[in-house]
C-alpha cells in the first residue's frame, strides 16, 4: 500500500484507516473490491470542516485479515467511527445499515448510495448465497487482477471511466481478503434488515445513480421503509459507483444534506 495522501494519516485499529482533519466525524465505507481510498475525491471536500474517517471494511485493503460477517464488522466500525456521520456504498451501506440498528447513538445521520437492506425471500438469498460462493471460487482460480476486470466489467459498472475506477487501489487487494468478503458480507449471506429499518432514526439520505434502475428501485424501497426521516434522491449521468463518476455533486448532495437533513436535495 503506498503512502498516504498528503494531510493524511494513517490510522491503525481493529480495521484500519486513513484520517485527517477535526471537527464533526464524518465517516465513508466503499464498496466490494474498493478500500477507503476510493471516497477521497469525495471525501476531501470535507477535510477541512470535518474529521474524516475513510475506512477499509473488513476483507480489504490493510483491513484484508479481517474476515467476519457483517454484525461483527458493524461492530468494529462503531469502534472505528464512534458518534459520526456515515455514508457507505454499496457493501457499504450495507455495513452502516447494521450499524445504525446495532448502534443507533453513534449515528448522527446517514447517507447510502447503491445500498440495499439485503434480500427478503429465502429462496433468492440461497441462490445469492451459491453465486456468492461460485465469485468467490473465480477469484481463488484467476487472482485479484483477472477477478477485479471482470468484477468491472458488469453491467453495473458501464458508466465508469476507465481513468475513476481505482483499479490500482483495488489490485492492493488480497485474494483471501475479497473471497472471505463474498463468503462472509456478501448479501446472499446477510439476514434481510428489511423488517427492522423502521426502526432507524437517523436522518437518512439515499442516493443512486439515475441510470441505475436496480438501485433506483432499490433505494426508493429503502427511502420508504426507514420512513419520515429518509429522503431518496438520483445522481443524473451515473450508474451505480456515482462517487467514482461524479465526486463533485455527490460531495455537494451530501454537504447539502448535512447542513439540512430535512430539505429536499437537489436533482
Amino acid at each position: 500500500m503506498s503512502e498516504p495522501p498528503a494531510g493524511w494519516r494513517q490510522v491503525d485499529g481493529v480495521l484500519a484507516s486513513l484520517q485527517c482533519g477535526s471537527g464533526p466525524r464524518l465517516v465513508f465505507i466503499h464498496g466490494f473490491t474498493q478500500t477507503g481510498r476510493s471516497w477521497l475525491p469525495v471525501a476531501e471536500t470535507f477535510a477541512t470542516s470535518h474529521s474524516v474517517v475513510l475506512v477499509d471494511a473488513p476483507g480489504h485493503g490493510l483491513s484484508a485479515g479481517v474476515t467476519v460477517d457483517m454484525a461483527a464488522g458493524a461492530d468494529m466500525l462503531a469502534e472505528v467511527g464512534g458518534e459520526a456521520s456515515y455514508v457507505g456504498y454499496s457493501m457499504g451501506g450495507r455495513l452502516c445499515l447494521h450499524l445504525a440498528l446495532a448502534h443507533p447513538q453513534l449515528v448522527s445521520s446517514l447517507v447510502l448510495l447503491g445500498a440495499t437492506a439485503g434480500i427478503d425471500d429465502d429462496t433468492q438469498r440461497g441462490e445469492r448465497r451459491a453465486a456468492d460462493e461460485l465469485l468467490a471460487i473465480e477469484l481463488e482460480t484467476v487472482g485479484v487482477e483477472v477477478f477485479v476486470q471482470r468484477w468491472l466489467a458488469l453491467d453495473l459498472f458501464a458508466t465508469v471511466h476507465e481513468d475513476a475506477s481505482g483499479m490500482n487501489d483495488r489490485l492492493t487487494n488480497t485474494v483471501a481478503g475479497l473471497a472471505s468478503s463474498l463468503r462472509l458480507a456478501g448479501t446472499g449471506s446477510q439476514a434481510s434488515l428489511w423488517a427492522l429499518l423502521e426502526l432507524i432514526n437517523a436522518p437518512t439520505l439515499v442516493l443512486a445513480g439515475r441510470l441505475d434502475a436496480k438501485f433506483t428501485e432499490i433505494g426508493q424501497r429503502l427511502c420508504s421503509a426507514i420512513g419520515a426521516n429518509a429522503t431518496f434522491s438520483t445522481v443524473k449521468g451515473t450508474g451505480h459507483a456515482a462517487h467514482l463518476e461524479a465526486p463533485a455533486v455527490v460531495a455537494k448532495r451530501i454537504a447539502d444534506f448535512m447542513k439540512n437533513p430535512a430539505g429536499t436535495p437537489s436533482d
